[in-house]
């Protein structure tokens, strides 16, 4: 073996890298920020990006330095990007609901307490269903 560093060690090297660094910034963000929302964007938004930094460096890897293609990495990736924003919004969601109906005591972070929307006293997430709208299990 030579002692000559080849193009797709640098380049699997750097994403790596990067990508523990997103992961780092993520985590670090979901254990410092007061409030849950804020606590949302940690691992959602930075580690998200910082593991599929890492997965797009295993196929870069792989393909450029051992010439296999792997899509193991890319159903990862693919799982991943399209899981962590739904279950966020689901989170977010129950911890709206349960903050307007006065279960959780949390105190209010630096963007303050959520409002409703203007013009509305419920939101849609909120509401019960119609009578006479599909899924009213009300009327039935």
């Amino acid at each position: 073996m030579s002692g000559a560093v080849s193009f797709p060690e640098i380049l699997a090297s750097a994403l790596i890298v990067l990508g523990g660094c997103f992961a780092l910034v993520g985590s670090w963000g979901l254990v410092r920020l007061p409030s849950l929302m804020e606590r949302l964007h940690g691992p959602t938004k930075a580690t998200t990006l910082g593991l599929g930094a890492m997965l797009v460096a295993s196929v870069l890897w792989f393909q450029l330095g051992k010439g296999q293609w792997t899509t193991h990495e890319l159903l990862v990736s693919v799982f991943l990007f399209v899981t962590a924003p739904i279950s966020a919004n689901m989170i977010a969601k129950v911890h709206l609901l349960r903050l307007r109906l006065g279960e959780t005591s949390e105190p209010a972070g630096p963007a303050g307490m959520p409002d409703a929307p203007p013009g509305r006293a419920e939101w849609a997430t909120y509401e019960a269903p119609h009578e006479g709208t599909p899924g009213d299990f009300v009327g039935d």
